[in-house]
């Protein structure tokens, strides 16, 4: 089972289901595969780690952020302002100075997707 965990302005999207994904770098640790059960958290290593929810993995997937567009795997055709909405930005924009200023750009990382799985 893989742990991920949501700065504070994420975690209300998280734990309602309305954003049920999220853009990671590749590291040490790998990221879940579809079909693993994730477990979402906001404030993990503080006392006020919280469980968001749990979900099962539907997707892991190459993912690239420019200042103009994303690429997703091998799709070629990305509808960036639904894509941002999903990830919990208002619109790609948003996102884009999010990922600047957090990441810097261009980012490249994964997707990683979930359902999510009833308490």
């Amino acid at each position: 089972m893989v742990a991920y965990n949501f700065q504070a302005q994420f975690a209300p999207d998280v734990e309602s289901g309305r954003k049920r994904q999220t853009i990671r770098r590749d590291g040490k640790r790998r990221h879940a595969r579809p079909g693993e059960a994730v477990q979402l958290y906001t404030g993990m290593r503080t006392k006020g780690c919280r469980q968001l929810g749990t979900g099962i993995c539907t997707t892991s997937t190459y993912c690239a952020i420019r200042e103009d567009g994303i690429t997703l795997g091998n799709h070629p055709k990305v509808n960036i302002a639904e894509f941002a909405r999903a990830d919990g930005f208002r619109d790609f924009d948003h996102m884009k100075q999010w990922f600047r200023e957090t990441h810097g750009l261009p980012f490249t990382g994964r997707l990683i997707a979930w359902e999510p799985q009833s308490s």
